[in-house]
């Protein structure tokens, strides 16, 4: 018995985690209020861990706990007539703005009903331009992953209860702002599609790449990152910068493995061991990049997908086409003129041309004269700060036998570095660069 009411609770978890996104935004939809969804959906959660042990899981158990949570949420509203009423005017101002379509359409009336997909809608209102830039992640992760409080806060390593009030603070300026639950229109669409890119390649890049911490990676962030892509490029098949995204991804994702070695040590692109690479994840991504390149002018997630595509093809760092790399960080830079991409570009310039050739456009990036070549004072402070910089400059200086300086290079790189992995690699390098040389 014991056994099958835990089997019975992770179906409930397995179904939970998968249906949450796609059940909260239906509630969201017909009932127009996030707190009065969130309840209900764990109401309904609760009522399958006493069901299902009993009864069995539903056919359609994502569909079972959507018509159940509806009908938690007309009960209470019919306890709480001031809280309909409420309700009821912001549907009302909400459907004068965009007629909703009808709250059943296509669902039936029965727990066998198909559940429906709004989550395209929760996409843009956790990722609305009138919310902060901190929180945005944390909405995605809470509402359509599906996540706790307690694991979006350990995703951004912060105590539960700071992540708690920060979801709260979100929730009332969704309300208070009145944010549409809704996709926006084809003309805005251009402009809001990249908000929502932006907050999952952050997810994804945190967790690919934390920036601080005693881990290197997080795979579990930066996979939560890949299904919502997955699912985003379902409900948006024909935006080629979703599938950029997912096609950038799974090529960078692909790579994970052999990043860190036995000791959790960091492993640097140059020294990876490429048959530790995931050649499913590798050919799923390149069979995207040609859809995200073709029908128009490229944009930037599809240009970092095929230059990470050149990347999992060459069979090792000298048989990579640098010389395609550095054209595309070209295309690039014109795209998303960053420091960051500037930087990247002058390393594969590196690569391509030599040493000389690269340092000189980094230094060029932090010349903080106004209208200097590739920087300007803003982007020279931000790189001043970014520990890669003075990581990639200290290797250009030490491939050219500038020591000392490569040396001060890296001193400033470990300063600077946010992992513990990362900092073990630099006092690596660095000790052993300043090592008397042997007799």
């Amino acid at each position: 018995m014991a056994d099958r009411a835990s089997g019975a609770e992770r179906a409930v978890e397995a179904v939970f985690r998968e249906e949450h996104g796609r059940l909260l935004a239906s509630l969201v939809r017909r009932f127009g209020d996030l707190d009065l969804a969130e309840e209900v959906a764990s109401e309904a959660m609760e009522a399958a861990l006493v069901h299902w042990p009993e009864r069995g899981v539903p056919e359609r158990p994502g569909a079972w706990l959507l018509t159940t949570a509806r009908r938690r949420a007309v009960d209470r509203l019919r306890r709480d007539q001031a809280y309909a009423a409420r309700l009821g005017v912001l549907r009302a101002e909400a459907e004068r703005a965009e007629p909703a379509p009808p709250a059943d359409a296509g669902t039936g009336s029965g727990a066998g009903a198909e559940l429906p997909d709004d989550r395209l809608q929760l996409f843009f209102t956790c990722a609305h331009p009138a919310l902060p830039d901190e929180v945005r992640g944390a909405l995605v992760l809470r509402f359509l992953a599906g996540l706790s409080t307690p694991e979006v806060a350990r995703a951004y390593l912060v105590p539960t209860a700071t992540m708690a009030q920060r979801i709260v603070r979100a929730k009332k300026k969704i309300s208070q702002a009145r944010v549409p639950f809704r996709v926006p229109a084809p003309d805005e669409l251009p402009e809001r599609l990249p908000g929502v890119l932006q907050v999952l390649y952050s997810l994804f890049t945190e967790g690919y790449a934390a920036s601080f911490g005693a881990d290197l990676q997080r795979p579990d962030l930066a996979g939560e990152a890949i299904r919502l892509a997955r699912i985003l490029r379902r409900l948006l098949p024909a935006q080629r910068e979703v599938t950029g995204l997912l096609a950038l991804m799974l090529l960078v994702h692909a790579r994970r493995e052999a990043r860190t070695g036995p000791g959790g040590e960091m492993v640097l692109l140059a020294e990876q061991d490429r048959g530790r690479w995931d050649r499913a994840l590798i050919e799923e991504g390149l069979a995207l990049v040609p859809a995200a390149l073709t029908g128009g002018p490229p944009g930037p997630y599809g240009v970092q997908a095929a230059i990470a595509a050149l990347h999992d093809e060459a069979p090792d760092l000298a048989g990579t086409d640098w010389p395609q790399i550095a054209a595309l960080y070209d295309v690039l830079l014109g795209l998303d003129p960053s420091p960051v991409v500037a930087l990247n570009r002058a390393v594969a310039v590196a690569m391509r041309d030599g040493p000389a050739a690269g340092l000189a456009l980094l230094d060029a990036l932090v010349d903080a004269r106004p209208g200097a070549s590739g920087g300007g004072p803003a982007d020279g402070r931000r790189l001043s700060a970014y520990h890669p910089f003075h990581a990639a400059r200290a290797d250009l200086l030490e491939r050219l036998g500038r020591r000392a300086e490569a040396a001060e290079g890296y001193r400033r790189a470990l300063d600077l570095a946010g992992t513990t992995a990362e900092r073990a690699r630099l006092r690596r390098v660095l000790d052993a660069l300043e090592a008397p040389p042997r007799r």
